[in-house]
């Protein structure tokens, strides 16, 4: 069954060159947050560009290649688990997105961020915006990267604690991945500030 997308705007301020920023792995119990920033040209246009979640993984990892070839600059980053727990995961997701926009070789003259928390980078001016990553191309080609990086990433955890099966669950809290954490424990990737152990109602499940 084909997908029909609905062609994203491709700057919201009209101010240029605007980034775009985005985040994956919020709700993961292991495993790092990514954040990537992009600057997309002005007429930058893949028809299948869109919210990394409503992509198949065949989709975005082509998208990526075209977004890191065509982007003017984009840069990826992560907080690890340790730093989630210290900041809590809104502010560590947003502390990356800095990370990222650190990591630009341009200056944006103005940021668009998914979702509606923020801590202002500098004197940039930024603007939050609900459901961003599907409304603006520079936020769904964030939403890309950050995602792409971040599976590859735990791929990698996969192969040092394989009992887990990051390298199907990235991190979430899946049946799967919570009765792990009930025969083996935790380990050094999760997060200690997240309710790891299933409560007692969802223990009858398991």
């Amino acid at each position: 069954m084909s997908r029909i997308f609905t062609r994203l705007a491709a700057n919201h301020s009209g101010v240029y060159p605007e980034a775009g920023c985005d985040e994956a792995g919020r709700g993961c119990l292991a495993g790092p947050v990514f954040a990537a920033a992009v600057i997309l040209p002005d007429d930058f246009y893949d028809l299948e560009l869109n919210d990394s979640k409503v992509l198949t993984e065949k989709q975005r990892n082509r998208l990526r290649v075209i977004i890191e070839k065509e982007a003017l600059s984009y840069a990826v980053a992560l907080m690890q688990p340790a730093e989630i727990d210290h900041y809590n995961i809104l502010w560590a997701s947003v502390r990356s997105m800095h990370r990222a926009l650190d990591g630009l070789n341009i200056q944006p003259n103005h940021i668009i961020v998914d979702g509606n928390k923020f801590i202002p980078y500098g004197n940039t001016p930024h603007e939050c915006i609900v459901k961003g990553d599907g409304k603006y191309v520079s936020i769904a080609a964030a939403s890309v990267l950050a995602k792409t990086y971040r599976d590859e990433y735990l791929d990698l955890l996969h192969t040092e604690f394989p009992e887990y099966h990051w390298n199907r669950n990235k991190g979430y809290p899946t049946k799967e991945h919570r009765q792990a954490i009930l025969r083996y424990g935790v380990t050094p990737h999760h997060r200690m500030s997240f309710r790891l152990y299933p409560d007692e109602n969802q223990l009858r499940l398991f």
